[in-house]
């Protein structure tokens, strides 16, 4: 098994690397569009702010490159985000893979962005497989993606949104597994695995 983390210059990756060679996969952090495009598995991370990110995107013509790929592709955080149609977050249009538009929190009872544990539920697909309802992944977001017929696992923040999506080959996370314990570990091995 060969993963390749998509280099962008804008992904937090050392824990994401981390959990990797904890379970044992070999691994490359590259924008090399060869080496993205042969990989068996992609992980498409993202930290910080949308338009800046899909900027990063089109100056590496990424934005075209990740749209085609056709093996499994896990997006992380803003990775997901950014596989949406459209961002309130700077007014950005996105890479246009899952029909949902990001929009921002607005709640005057919860503290934003929602930083901390939260868990998850409804789960579908084999991203989640032997993991239980309720279990509780770790959240950093300011920007969150309505339910929609492409969510596959729900959380509840004021309002209910979605922790996780897929379309096709193409999942994504709001939730950094990566940063969720042994949870969180298991599906970043089910998204090895079972996809």
């Amino acid at each position: 098994m060969n993963v390749a983390i998509v280099d962008y210059g804008v992904g937090n990756i050392k824990s994401i690397q981390h959990s990797l060679d904890r379970i044992g996969v070999n691994h490359v952090y590259t924008m090399n569009p060869e080496i993205i495009f042969s990989a068996e598995k992609v992980i498409f991370p993202g930290v910080g702010d949308a338009s800046y990110a899909m900027k990063k995107l089109k100056n590496n013509n990424l934005d075209k490159l990740i749209p085609n790929l056709k093996q499994p592709l896990l997006g992380i955080c803003l990775g997901m985000q950014l596989m949406c149609t459209y961002s309130e977050e700077g007014d950005t249009s996105c890479l246009g893979i899952i029909d949902a538009e990001v929009k921002k929190f607005n709640s005057k009872k919860n503290k934003i962005p929602q930083i901390g544990w939260n868990n998850i539920k409804n789960l579908k697909t084999n991203l989640f497989k032997g993991i239980y309802e309720n279990e509780f992944m770790y959240m950093v977001h300011t920007y969150y993606v309505p339910k929609s017929r492409f969510t596959i696992s729900e959380s509840v923040y004021g309002l209910t949104y979605s922790s996780a999506i897929n379309k096709d080959n193409f999942y994504g996370t709001q939730f950094h597994p990566e940063k969720s314990g042994l949870i969180g570990e298991k599906i970043i091995k089910n998204f090895i695995n079972e996809l």
